[in-house]
């Protein structure tokens, strides 16, 4: 009877199953209990409104709380001792950062900031990065060092059986995310931003918020910690949005996310040599909806959840496979993370100011700052050569556009066709015994293609606007079109090929994840560069037509305009509550007929 309260590693509790929303209704029932009780009280003792009030939203916060810390020990198990010990340093160390500075000691309030981030960044290195590291350094110095995991063998201690393993070291889940939390409260006290959380319970369920607590979106303190001593206000509106998100992220997440992987996906990076070249490189497009849809899916239901309680998660995703150039895609994607990086790492770096604190020109200081933010937040996704390669294929991709973007038309075309010839040449010079180069051949010449072409009409005296703001020209509307569609064609394509080395690090123990990951990679590599045979496309399009189906109704869905998309939330917002009930039991019959024999979780909780 109570084995639901007990931890099972192979049973979390994740949005997509019926245990979870169990839990939910549950922790929403005790949730409407305080609310109405506080309301009662108040009601009897108007003298006292504002002192009760109070005391609701505490213990409001406090049953939350105990909620999540619960939710945390279904997810993570004894882990949840790391959530709890952050949670405390953090807490404490914040109050010694707010009196130094309040006191006017700026160099010790300093140090105790640095003590809250080595603390912090040491249990993340520790529990994450351990492998990676551990190899780099028996590769450079010859050793065959093993990692060793300290808190298992503390733990061993306290117990007469030895159940924990000392030669392996297990990721908690959520740590990547509530380590970069908690540091921006210690930052944002430090920079004066906020005041310290006074009770070490609220504080708790700052850090813990179940929602968003294992995958994000990444919630700042200054946005959050306001919230806590609001009272709940929930408009019949914003109810239904909160339903939408919810039954738009499960639709997300089982039909496009799920089914996409099962039936084509995984088959495919688990054995690459047994498909086609095409059949690869579809692959890493469908997986580029997969992982939008998984994570995008799991932050619509984190917002839904929240905001039925009254709380607001920042938008997490704004349509990124709409960007027109790398940059603008990491302003649409994972927008917590990326605004994250931006206040915490790329500003103090010096931004497109200074390069370790020395003035320098602009370009060459935004483009190291950036290409350094990425590498870093390629390492944040995992601990494997895989992800700073994918991070670095990002910050180059972003530093290309900023350079090409401050080009005239001549040498963008002179450069292009350049790039073009030494592509021709290095193929014959390689004879086809590298893939990568043909494949790279390829992409430069659709590229030299399309850029010739503009360069034409801009000579024949073709003006596109440079900015939204301008006025387009009813001519030239059809050409600005084709325009934005190819920009977002090829950063698309180009945002895909980086998530090869993405996928390829995924869900793979962390001993084994770097060689086993560019194992898969040079693979798939080799079949996307070799010759294709493009008399299979049609059979791959019969056999995998519901894939090819699900992948293209979820990119026509992603590009539609916004405004539309805000048309038909609000107008679900907006049934009747007979009807909405009606359309949420539709989606969760649709949704079942797309559940898998196991449910897959979600990408981003192995981050």
């Amino acid at each position: 009877m109570f084995d639901f309260l007990k931890y099972d590693p192979t049973q979390p509790l994740l949005f997509t199953q019926f245990y979870f929303w169990a839990f939910f209704a549950i922790v929403y029932a005790g949730f409407t209990l305080i609310m109405q009780w506080g309301s009662v009280v108040e009601s009897r003792k108007s003298r006292v409104k504002s002192h009760s009030s109070l005391s609701r939203l505490h213990a409001r916060n406090i049953y939350l709380m105990a909620a999540s810390w619960f939710f945390y020990y279904k997810t993570s198990g004894i882990f949840l001792l790391i959530l709890a010990f952050i949670t405390l340093s953090d807490w404490l160390i914040g109050q010694r950062i707010y009196r130094s500075a309040s006191a006017g000691r700026q160099s010790r309030a300093k140090l105790w900031l640095a003590l809250s981030v080595c603390v912090d960044l040491s249990l993340l290195f520790y529990f994450k990065y351990a492998y990676f590291f551990t190899n780099i350094f028996n590769g450079l110095f010859g050793t065959q060092a093993e990692v060793f995991d300290i808190f298992a063998y503390i733990g061993n201690g306290f117990s007469r059986d030895g159940r924990f393993m000392v030669d392996r070291i297990i990721l908690p889940v959520g740590i990547s995310f509530y380590i970069f939390q908690v540091i921006s409260y210690s930052v944002d006290i430090y920079r004066g931003k906020i005041a310290p959380v006074r009770n070490l319970l609220d504080f708790g369920f700052y850090v813990s918020f179940f929602p968003q607590l294992v995958a994000g979106p990444i919630v700042r303190a200054s946005e959050f910690v306001p919230q806590l001593y609001k009272p709940f206000f929930l408009t019949r509106r914003q109810f239904g949005i909160a339903v939408f998100w919810i039954c738009n992220g499960l639709l997300k997440k089982i039909i496009l996310s799920d089914y996409l992987a099962v039936n084509f996906i995984d088959r495919v990076f688990q054995s690459p040599m047994l498909f086609s070249g095409f059949e690869n490189f579809f692959a890493l497009l469908t997986y580029s909806m997969q992982v939008y849809a998984d994570f995008s899916g799991y932050t619509d239901i984190a917002i839904g959840v929240a905001l039925l309680m009254g709380f607001y998660l920042p938008k997490n995703f704004d349509s990124p496979y709409k960007s027109r150039n790398p940059q603008e895609f990491w302003r649409r994607w994972h927008q917590s993370l990326s605004r994250w990086l931006k206040s915490y790492v790329y500003i103090p770096l010096g931004g497109n100011r200074t390069l370790f604190g020395r003035p320098v020109s602009k370009l060459l200081s935004s483009n190291f700052n950036s290409m350094l933010t990425m590498l870093i937040g390629g390492l944040w996704h995992g601990a494997s050569w895989n992800f700073v390669i994918w991070g670095g294929l990002n910050g180059v991709g972003m530093i290309v556009n900023k350079c090409w973007r401050a080009l005239g038309e001549h040498w963008r075309y002179v450069l292009m066709t350049a790039l073009a010839v030494a592509m021709v040449v290095a193929r014959q010079l390689t004879r086809d015994t590298y893939a990568l180069v043909n494949m790279v051949e390829v992409w430069v010449l659709i590229l030299w293609v399309g850029t010739s072409i503009w360069y034409v009409g801009w000579l024949w005296g073709v003006r596109l606007p440079s900015s939204e703001t301008q006025t387009v020209k009813p001519s030239n509307r059809v050409l600005l079109w084709v325009d934005n569609a190819w920009d977002v064609l090829q950063t698309f394509v180009f945002i895909s090929f980086t998530r090869l080395f993405f996928r390829s690090a995924s869900n793979l123990d962390p001993a084994i994840a770097s060689r086993e990951a560019w194992h898969t990679a040079k693979q798939m590599v080799h079949q996307i560069g070799c010759a294709w045979d493009n008399s299979i496309i049609l059979p791959f399009i019969q056999e995998y037509k519901y894939v090819v189906l699900l992948f293209v109704a979820g990119m026509i869905i992603h590009w539609l305009p916004e405004r539309f998309k805000q048309r038909y939330r609000l107008a679900f917002a907006a049934l009747p509550l007979p009807l909405m009930v009606l359309a949420v039991a539709v989606v969760v019959l649709i949704a079942y007929q797309f559940i898998t024999a196991d449910m897959q979780p979600f990408i981003y909780f192995q981050f």
